[in-house]
């Protein structure tokens, strides 16, 4: 099994609204990123799980839990003229763009915040979301570092 992260403006898609989805599942759409495309379509497997990471917003941080419950198809949204992630160069015959459909599995009684995150970093090995300059909204979590972070989010 892998762990990731997977980031989301709540503003945009937020943890309330996965939990208001039917079955409380969802495409994620609209990732625009080749490394992060690469990751879901290359690397992400059903049953893997993923931290729901909210971003640009105040505080930052990790809200809960998803299962990735269906592995990478192409992104419908990239051949839709009317869509926000509309991209004129993605073909159907030879798509540019994949998404994962996931599911929640756990909301977070508290949010793990990002500045909480720093101040342990010591504890959470290499993890990819504390390096200087990321800004990937998809990246991977190392086993050990998923579980101290379930732990500081009360287990």
């Amino acid at each position: 099994m892998n762990y990731w992260l997977m980031k989301s403006e709540p503003s945009v898609f937020g943890i309330d609204d996965l939990a208001t989805r039917p079955k409380r599942t969802e495409p994620w759409d609209g990732v625009r990123n080749y490394q992060a495309r690469n990751m879901m379509r290359d690397q992400m497997r059903r049953h893997d799980l993923a931290f729901l990471y909210h971003s640009n917003c105040e505080p930052p941080g990790i809200v809960g839990t998803m299962e990735i419950v269906r592995e990478s198809y192409p992104d419908p949204t990239a051949f839709d003229p009317e869509s926000k992630y509309y991209d004129p160069k993605s073909d159907p015959d030879n798509p540019r763009w994949y998404l994962v459909d996931v599911r929640l599995k756990r909301r977070f009684k508290r949010m793990v915040t990002l500045a909480e995150l720093r101040d342990r970093v010591d504890e959470l090995g290499d993890f990819t979301l504390l390096r200087r300059g990321n800004r990937l909204s998809v990246m991977p979590v190392e086993a050990a570092t998923w579980q101290r972070i379930v732990e500081l989010a009360g287990g």
